[in-house]
């Protein structure tokens, strides 16, 4: 089974403006600054996606989410050029419009999520001296803070973000937010050693059942992440981001008649509640779950 969950081709931030480092603009990731920087949190995500239209459609009708075109007043190129995504009128995402991109000969439709960090040019060398890859450097980005793409030790890629107002508040998810990350890779112990370096993790495994257990990365006492071994064959590591559901099968149900696709459909999860993965008209994947928040992964 081949999930398109990684970039095809090259620097997203970039290709993603078509313009010097010099006038790159990009909405915040808050309307309220708070001037605290949650460093390791996965704070935004963002689509790039190639049928921009469909994938709207698809995420409004599943998941309730309004898009507002803000390309032009970004000077983007055109108002559908950078859409932000808001859920119940809060701030959530954006989504890149992959057909307006500059010199991007392949599709790299996907979800691309943003991690905090307190220093980007400090987090991107970590990067770059530890075994990864650096796809574009560090890049002053009015509006945003300091932004890299990197790619970490075992083929998992990211983008590193030094907001200049601070991060968006962290509160608990709602039906149809973003839930959780959870990074997929080769090998979790290298994996857990790289992030709880690079963010000040604190790391334990949660006891599934007597021969499995979850590994789970903590700030301050706060659930930040997950690691967990990749679980498809032939498919390099990748950070998934899961939407947080009330039942992935009513949702999995209606995917393909929006026109994408059930990569996995709903079963129960050792960890509690119940997973499903999908991915929207672009080819974008991402991962569904329903949780109750009864404090069995905390």
């Amino acid at each position: 089974m081949k999930i398109r969950w990684t970039v095809l081709a090259g620097l997203i931030l970039v290709t993603t403006v078509g313009c010097t480092a010099t006038s790159i603009s990009l909405p915040a990731v808050t309307e309220s600054p708070t001037g605290n920087h949650d460093t390791g949190r996965m704070i935004w995500r963002d689509l790039i996606s190639n049928k921009p239209a469909e994938s709207r459609k698809f995420y409004e009708a599943l998941f309730g989410w309004e898009f507002e075109g803000v390309g032009n007043l970004f000077g983007l190129g055109g108002e559908d050029a950078y859409s932000l995504i808001r859920h119940n009128g809060r701030l959530i995402g954006g989504m890149v419009n992959e057909r307006r991109l500059k010199n991007n000969a392949e599709d790299i439709s996907q979800w691309v999520s943003l991690m905090s960090v307190d220093d980007v040019d400090r987090a991107t060398e970590k990067f770059r001296n530890d075994g990864g890859e650096v796809l574009t450097p560090p890049t002053d980005v009015a509006g945003r803070g300091r932004m890299a793409v990197v790619v970490d030790p075992q083929g998992a890629l990211l983008a590193l973000v030094q907001t200049i107002d601070g991060d968006p508040e962290w509160h608990q998810p709602g039906i149809g937010d973003f839930l959780w990350d959870e990074l997929w890779t080769s090998d979790v112990e290298a994996s857990t050693r790289f992030y709880t370096d690079l963010a000040g993790f604190d790391s334990r495994d949660v006891a599934v059942d007597e021969d499995t257990s979850y590994r789970l990365l903590s700030r301050n006492r706060q659930p930040t992440a997950g690691i967990m071994a990749q679980p498809f064959t032939g498919q390099r590591p990748v950070w998934v981001t899961y939407i947080r559901v009330e039942d992935p099968a009513a949702i999995t149900a209606r995917v393909e008649a929006l026109g994408g696709k059930v990569y996995l459909e709903a079963r129960e999860r050792d960890i509690g509640g119940k997973v499903a993965l999908i991915a929207d008209p672009s080819g974008a994947g991402i991962a569904l779950q329903s949780w109750s928040f009864d404090g069995r992964v905390k």
